[in-house]
């Protein structure tokens, strides 16, 4: 019986050989061809017919290949593996097309454990033709032999990731890399002392470790550490002649009731008279005229006292906790709830001295950090205290007002180290069931840099610290950026009052639309405000070139948020 056609063309069969079913096509054209095989029970030529014990089953219909099947295709089957001697044996060598026949060695997934100094970087993460951390450590890598040569043209190949990146020369202490790697080198028997050969002395390898091959650094990173290290002169107040000085001292008798300005008459300033420096729409000069440079040496001989100390901690309580710092980072909205973050602890060390000037270092330990966030805090620590501002004021700055923060210079920014609490916990378990501890082959040490503490201290001490400081030395840095802010005479800092609340003339409005712009594509905060402060690139830098502080006075002013980041990662949450 010939089955029925689906149109009017009717299907016949050959009575021998494969068979051709003709189909219509879909515009009613002449029929295409399909061959077919016959079934064994039809009238078919003996010589051509399957032997009676063949099994004869009817041809699937053709399916799509799935993604799941094309992933899978070209893999080697398990049996495969296992007649080879198993999944970590290495696989047989292959030969080149020059002839060349080049053994495979495993790769494995690994946990880099590096710090450095930034210096002379730009940043961290890779770049083509740009001399950055990752580009020099891969270089190395792939001297030691860690990359395979047909690897080595491809960071990617290796799956190269960060916990946490830095911009251009800034340091840091410890942060993680990972990259699958051949760990196993024939000929090198210290991976960690062969690499650190071929790494300059600015950028040290602590520890290279096994980690699960799911490891993402980035996400598996639960928090991250950043010290800030600042001369203590910064908490001296503004100086009486300063512009900055009569807009706070106005202001605050302005009040109702009038309040005497809290830092006027200092002692450290006693005898200084004279009118005060408005920068009105200009940019103020940093360069530091002869009385400013004699100021300077009194400054490093100032020493913070237990008053000054305790103003600072009882500001860096205030940001404990989650909160929304949507006024610490660039262009921030308070309805953006990326910007709430949290804050585990900070840290503040009592002051040490170093040469002839008294320095403080402040600890941040976040869940994650934003662009400028730590840069904009620290400066908020600073500035209420030398201003004797109440600490209240920053639960003020958690508002949905937009206040104008400036950023501390770049310079004494340090990221000390990633933490992974949650991904050594989970190796934990796994780990103490293992027969032989540490030396079983599927054990995986936990991300820890406390080990290396003493090491990095040293290196800290050696390639950042020293670094910043011979920076401040020779071209009075910060100096530069206190006399920059308190040569200000706007209304961006009224909130530094003895009152601790926020006028209406500190809040920045919208920016208003302008000729051919509608209210959607206007600026939501004006950048280049009437009367704003204005920053200077130089202290958005950490690298200066010998040449002292000539080079203080050439830099041009930038408006807010503009510039390099500071380094800290736009992390895995959000917006570094």
């Amino acid at each position: 019986m010939e089955p029925a056609s689906p149109s009017s063309t009717a299907t016949t069969f050959p009575a021998a050989g494969p068979s051709t079913i003709k189909r219509p096509t879909e515009d009613g054209g002449e029929p295409e061809a399909k061959r077919v095989k016959t079934d064994a029970g039809t009238d078919a030529d003996p010589s051509s017919a399957p032997p009676p014990d063949a099994a004869t089953k009817p041809t699937p219909p053709a399916q799509k290949s799935t993604k799941k099947k094309d992933r899978i295709k070209g893999r080697r089957k398990r049996s495969d593996h296992d007649e080879a001697g198993g999944y970590n044996a290495p696989s047989p060598p292959r030969e080149r097309e020059s002839g060349e026949v080049v053994a495979r060695l495993p790769k494995r997934a690994c946990a880099l454990l590096i710090g450095f100094c930034g210096s002379g970087y730009s940043g961290m993460q890779i770049q083509q033709n740009a001399r950055t951390i990752e580009n020099t450590l891969f270089d190395a890598l792939v001297r030691v032999g860690a990359v395979s040569k047909d690897n080595a043209d491809d960071p990617m190949k290796i799956g190269l990731a960060r916990a946490a990146r830095t911009d251009a020369g800034v340091h840091a202490a410890g942060n993680v890399v990972a990259a699958k790697l051949i760990t196993q080198i024939p000929g090198v028997e210290d991976f960690k002392a062969r690499v650190n050969e071929e790494l300059p002395p600015e950028i040290r390898l602590w520890e290279c470790i096994r980690v699960q091959n799911s490891f993402n650094p980035r996400t598996l990173c639960d928090s991250r550490k950043y010290t800030y290290f600042f001369p203590s002169y910064l908490l001296i107040p503004p100086k009486p002649t300063s512009a900055q000085y009569r807009v706070l001292k106005e202001h605050a008798a302005s009040l109702a009731p009038p309040i005497d300005c809290p830092f006027a008459n200092d002692a450290f300033w006693a005898g200084e008279t004279g009118p005060s420096v408005s920068n009105g729409d200009e940019e103020a000069e940093v360069a530091p005229t002869p009385a400013e440079v004699g100021d300077m040496a009194r400054k490093r001989s100032w020493r913070a006292g237990a008053e000054q100390m305790a103003q600072l901690r009882a500001g860096a309580q205030r940001y404990i906790a989650s909160h929304n710092f949507h006024n610490f980072t660039v262009n921030g909205t308070f309805m953006d709830r990326s910007n709430q973050r949290i804050m585990k602890a900070i840290e503040i060390a009592d002051p040490v001295v170093y040469g002839e000037t008294e320095w403080i270092s402040v600890l941040f330990h976040g869940q994650s950090f934003m662009m400028h966030q730590i840069r904009k805090m620290i400066a908020v620590l600073v500035l209420i205290a030398r201003t004797s501002t109440p600490p209240e004021i920053i639960d003020e700055l958690y508002g949905p007002r937009d206040i104008f923060i400036p950023k501390m210079p770049a310079l004494g920014l340090l990221l000390e180290q990633p933490l992974f609490h949650s991904y050594n916990t989970r190796v934990a378990a796994p780990n103490e069931k293992l027969p032989g501890g540490e030396a079983h082959a599927d054990y995986r040490p936990p991300i820890d840099f406390e080990k290396h503490k003493e090491t990095m201290e040293a290196f800290k001490e050696e390639w950042i610290y020293k670094n910043m400081r011979m920076v401040e030395e020779r071209d009075g840095l910060f100096d530069a950026w206190v006399r920059m802010v308190d040569a200000y005479g706007g209304t961006d800092f009224l909130w530094l009052n003895p009152r601790g609340t926020i006028p209406a003339a500190a809040v920045i409005q919208p920016a208003p639309a302008s000729k051919g712009k509608t209210a959607a594509n206007a600026s939501g905060r004006e950048r280049y405000r009437k009367g704003g402060f204005r920053e200077k690139r130089l202290f958005d830098a950490t690298s200066f070139p010998v040449g002292g502080t000539g080079k203080v006075a050439e830099n041009t002013a930038i408006g807010d948020g503009e510039g390099m980041a500071e380094g800290q990662e736009e992390d895995a949450v959000g917006k570094r």
